[in-house]
This record gives structure tokens, C-alpha cells and sequence, in this order.
């Protein structure tokens, strides 16, 4: 069962946004011309125009399905024009509104930064409305209901093939998996579950406690015992004021890490709650996204090329 938290109601009510709008010097530098963009607090919070639009002359996008076995997924595709040989992948997984216009823009900013990017649409044939725009989380909710592991995990395995064999310019050896919200939780299953197909995650306010349904008490050694199995080296970025996922859970997870001596870096932002990475909702906090962002480029570009 996957983590189907709800995004607009996941921050404590105290946080307030424009305190939490500077760009540091470290994040502008690192994460360049799209970490600078998320930086800007004006037209973002809502929904915008793309940061990487779709006819981007450095990039090309596809609409893409993905066969195996006997199943057929949709996904969406974006590249670097000319993309080099053996150029890194990632796999972008979706949150609860699947993929929609804002994880669009988010695969097409990894190929504006040179990877090839996929985002498979986990949904596909269970009829879910589209999430561009949308509101209103009850429908995404009951969708999400019926995913199950495995077969997320294929799809995800089966799209990191897709960009690993039938990307352009040739064989690519080290694929990266991100995802955010729903899509974050994934991600970190898949440092377990397809350690051996992800070369590098990052993870976005995806669950840390696993197997339980609420965060009430002090998070229990089982909730976290698949740590020792974890094969992927990850990154994750938190928010102090997540009402969803607890931050002294994070700090749990980073302890344990550290313990089993696991490669990662976690983040866990003070002025942020969940989503707030997501530039087209209220939850957005520009100066936590654009530091993720960064982080997440610096990690992708030490493990993947």
C-alpha cells in the first residue's frame, strides 16, 4: 500500500512562506539557472508557466510507452539534444497527482541539466483523472489505493530499462531514481527493493516509518529495520513542519544510516513542511527548493557520471 498522504493539508499552520524566500550563494551556485528560478518567490505557489517548457530548443520530449511482460505503461520523456554518449538517466517517480504539468516540467529541468529523464506513469489503466491543476485530492487518493508494490516496482524497473537501452546515443550503465510526496516513499523502496537497478536516489518528504499507518510515539526499531538492506545510495530532503512525516523520524533514519555506515545525505528544512517542492501549491518554499534541487544535481552527478 503506498503512502497516500495529503499534500494540502501535510504543514503545520504555523509556517509561514515569505519568511523562507533567500536563495544562499551555495544553492545558486550549484544548481545554476533552474535553482535560481525556483529561488524567485513572486509567480510561484501556484500555477505558472514552466521553467523548461516543452519546445525548450535544448531538449526533446516524448510521450513514450513501456512494454513488458504483458503489461504497457504510459510515461513521459524528456533529453538533452545531442545527448552525449553514455549520458546519466533518472527515473522521476510521481506524487499522488501522478504526472502531471508539474513533474512534466520536473523530467524536462533534468534534461536541461543533461540526464535522461523518465517519469512512467504508475496510474495507467486505473482510470485516474488528471492531476494538472487539480485540487481536490479524494479522487488521487482512491487511485492510489490500488497500487500495489510489485508492480510499481516493475514499472519503475521496466523504465530505467527503457532509458538504459532504447535512450539515444548509446548504453547508459548508472540510472538514478527520484521521487517526491508518494512518489519520495517509492523512491526510498526502491533503495531496497531495485538496489541493484539504481545507482543513486533522491528522496523527496517521502515516509519514513514503514509498515505502520500514523506517526503517533516514538517511531519503533522494527518501523525502520529494512535500513539494513538498503543498497542505494540516497539523498533526502525533508521539512521541519511536515505534519506527515516527523523529523525526529528523519534524524532516526540518517542516525541508523550512519551507524551501518550506508552512503547518504539527508536535509531536513526548518522553514519547510511537505510538498515544498512543488512550485504550483501553497507549500511551496522557494529557498528549501532550490537548496534540494542543488543537492539533489550534486549527488545525481556523484554517483551517476
Amino acid at each position: 500500500m503506498p503512502d497516500t498522504t495529503d499534500p494540502t493539508r501535510a504543514t503545520s499552520l504555523s509556517l509561514g512562506r515569505k519568511t523562507f524566500v533567500g536563495l544562499s550563494a551555495t544553492a545558486a551556485a550549484l544548481g545554476g539557472a533552474i535553482a535560481t528560478a525556483l529561488a524567485q518567490a513572486t509567480d510561484f505557489g501556484k500555477p505558472h508557466p514552466p521553467i523548461v517548457a516543452e519546445d525548450d530548443p535544448a531538449i526533446t520530449t516524448a510521450h513514450p510507452t513501456i512494454t513488458y511482460g504483458t503489461r504497457t505503461i504510459d510515461a513521459y520523456y524528456a533529453a538533452p539534444k545531442n545527448a552525449r554518449p553514455n549520458a546519466p538517466a533518472v527515473v522521476v517517480v510521481q506524487a499522488i497527482w501522478g504526472v502531471d504539468a508539474q513533474l512534466r516540467d520536473v523530467v524536462r529541468r533534468f534534461a536541461k541539466e543533461g540526464y535522461i529523464a523518465i517519469a512512467p506513469d504508475l496510474y495507467t489503466g486505473l482510470g485516474a483523472p488528471s492531476g494538472d491543476g487539480a485540487t481536490d485530492f479524494a479522487p488521487f487518493r482512491d487511485v492510489a489505493a490500488k497500487l500495489s508494490d510489485d508492480v510499481v516496482d516493475a514499472d519503475l524497473a521496466a523504465a530505467a530499462d527503457f532509458v538504459r537501452f532504447g535512450a539515444p546515443s548509446g548504453r547508459r550503465e548508472k540510472i538514478g531514481v527520484v521521487g517526491f510526496c508518494m512518489g519520495g516513499a517509492i523512491t526510498l523502496r526502491q533503495t531496497v527493493d531495485n538496489a541493484a537497478t539504481f545507482a543513486a536516489a533522491s528522496v523527496f518528504y517521502g515516509k519514513v516509518r514503514y509498515g505502520t499507518t500514523d506517526n503517533k510515539g516514538t517511531i519503533t526499531p522494527i518501523a525502520l529495520d529494512y535500513a539494513s538492506s538498503i543498497g542505494t545510495p540516497m539523498a533526502g530532503s525533508w521539512g521541519e513542519r511536515d505534519t506527515s512525516i516527523l523529523a525526529a523520524d528523519v534524524r532516526a533514519l540518517d542516525a541508523k544510516l550512519t551507524v551501518l555506515a550506508k552512503p547518504h545525505e539527508f536535509r531536513v528544512y526548518e522553514g519547510a513542511g511537505h510538498a515544498f517542492f512543488d512550485d504550483t501549491r501553497e507549500s511551496y518554499v522557494p529557498s528549501a527548493a532550490a537548496d534540494a534541487w542543488s543537492r539533489t544535481l550534486a549527488w545525481f552527478g556523484e554517483y551517476l557520471k
